[in-house]
Protein backbone atom coordinates (compact mmCIF):
# COMPACT_ATOMS: atom_id res chain seq x y z
CA UNK A 1 0.00 0.00 0.00
CA UNK A 2 2.65 2.36 0.45
CA UNK A 3 4.68 1.91 -2.53
CA UNK A 4 1.24 3.18 -4.66
CA UNK A 5 0.89 6.06 -2.22
CA UNK A 6 4.70 7.01 -3.36
CA UNK A 7 4.51 5.80 -6.89
CA UNK A 8 1.49 8.34 -6.85
CA UNK A 9 2.76 11.26 -5.11
CA UNK A 10 6.02 10.74 -7.34
CA UNK A 11 3.50 10.74 -10.46
CA UNK A 12 1.99 14.35 -9.12
CA UNK A 13 5.31 15.56 -8.47
CA UNK A 14 6.94 15.27 -11.53
CA UNK A 15 4.13 16.61 -13.55
CA UNK A 16 3.34 19.58 -11.15
CA UNK A 17 7.26 20.87 -10.31
CA UNK A 18 7.66 21.60 -14.50
CA UNK A 19 4.93 23.78 -14.53
CA UNK A 20 5.69 25.78 -11.88
CA UNK A 21 9.50 26.38 -13.04
CA UNK A 22 7.66 27.14 -16.64
CA UNK A 23 4.94 30.08 -15.77
CA UNK A 24 7.83 32.64 -15.30
CA UNK A 25 6.85 36.20 -14.96
CA UNK A 26 4.41 38.38 -16.79
CA UNK A 27 5.31 41.02 -18.98
CA UNK A 28 4.58 44.17 -18.36
CA UNK A 29 3.36 47.01 -21.07
CA UNK A 30 4.41 50.90 -20.35
CA UNK A 31 5.15 54.28 -22.30
CA UNK A 32 2.30 54.87 -24.21
CA UNK A 33 3.11 57.44 -27.02
CA UNK A 34 2.06 58.56 -30.43
CA UNK A 35 4.77 58.17 -32.77
CA UNK A 36 5.56 58.40 -36.17
CA UNK A 37 7.18 55.53 -38.18
CA UNK A 38 8.77 54.66 -41.43
CA UNK A 39 9.57 51.13 -43.03
CA UNK A 40 9.41 48.73 -44.09
CA UNK A 41 5.79 46.26 -44.30
CA UNK A 42 6.47 42.90 -43.41
CA UNK A 43 4.65 39.62 -42.77
CA UNK A 44 6.07 37.55 -40.02
CA UNK A 45 4.83 34.06 -38.40
CA UNK A 46 2.99 31.40 -40.12
CA UNK A 47 -0.33 31.41 -41.53
CA UNK A 48 -2.15 31.13 -38.17
CA UNK A 49 -0.26 33.07 -36.08
CA UNK A 50 0.83 35.83 -39.06
CA UNK A 51 1.74 39.50 -37.93
CA UNK A 52 2.47 42.53 -39.60
CA UNK A 53 5.81 44.32 -38.49
CA UNK A 54 7.24 47.47 -39.66
CA UNK A 55 10.87 47.10 -40.00
CA UNK A 56 13.32 50.00 -40.53
CA UNK A 57 16.81 50.51 -39.35
CA UNK A 58 15.59 52.69 -35.97
CA UNK A 59 14.15 49.05 -34.81
CA UNK A 60 10.94 47.07 -35.68
CA UNK A 61 7.21 47.98 -35.14
CA UNK A 62 4.70 45.10 -34.15
CA UNK A 63 1.07 46.21 -35.99
CA UNK A 64 -1.99 45.41 -33.00
CA UNK A 65 -4.08 42.25 -34.66
CA UNK A 66 -7.32 44.94 -35.00
CA UNK A 67 -5.19 47.26 -37.66
CA UNK A 68 -3.23 44.51 -39.53
CA UNK A 69 -5.60 44.86 -42.51
CA UNK A 70 -4.76 48.39 -42.85
CA UNK A 71 -1.17 47.42 -44.07
CA UNK A 72 -1.85 43.41 -45.92
CA UNK A 73 -1.74 44.58 -48.92
CA UNK A 74 1.26 46.95 -49.02
CA UNK A 75 3.81 44.24 -48.14
CA UNK A 76 7.04 44.82 -49.38
CA UNK A 77 6.35 48.65 -49.79
CA UNK A 78 7.74 51.79 -48.16
CA UNK A 79 4.91 53.60 -45.55
CA UNK A 80 4.98 55.96 -43.05
CA UNK A 81 2.16 55.53 -40.29
CA UNK A 82 1.31 57.55 -37.93
CA UNK A 83 -0.01 55.53 -34.15
CA UNK A 84 0.06 54.85 -30.70
CA UNK A 85 3.06 52.82 -29.67
CA UNK A 86 3.00 50.20 -26.69
CA UNK A 87 6.11 49.10 -25.31
CA UNK A 88 5.76 45.82 -23.52
CA UNK A 89 8.78 44.79 -21.71
CA UNK A 90 9.15 41.08 -22.66
CA UNK A 91 10.68 38.39 -20.14
CA UNK A 92 12.30 34.69 -20.26
CA UNK A 93 10.28 32.47 -18.13
CA UNK A 94 13.07 32.35 -15.52
CA UNK A 95 12.30 35.87 -14.84
CA UNK A 96 15.64 37.91 -16.48
CA UNK A 97 14.61 40.30 -19.24
CA UNK A 98 14.15 39.73 -22.99
CA UNK A 99 14.25 43.21 -24.39
CA UNK A 100 11.17 45.08 -25.54
CA UNK A 101 8.27 44.63 -28.45
CA UNK A 102 7.32 47.86 -29.84
CA UNK A 103 3.59 47.98 -31.06
CA UNK A 104 1.57 50.34 -32.68
CA UNK A 105 -1.89 50.56 -32.56
CA UNK A 106 -4.52 52.91 -33.72
CA UNK A 107 -2.63 53.79 -36.95
CA UNK A 108 -2.90 56.28 -40.04
CA UNK A 109 -1.32 55.53 -43.15
CA UNK A 110 0.53 58.72 -44.00
CA UNK A 111 2.77 58.19 -47.22
CA UNK A 112 3.04 54.69 -49.42
CA UNK A 113 6.43 54.62 -51.66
Amino acid sequence: MNDSRFLIAAAILLIVVPFIFARGAKDSASAVKTVRVTGTVRLVGTDIFSEIVISSPEGEWYIEADEKEKLHSLQHRTVTVEGTETIIQLTFAGGFPAGNRYVLSNIVVIKVE
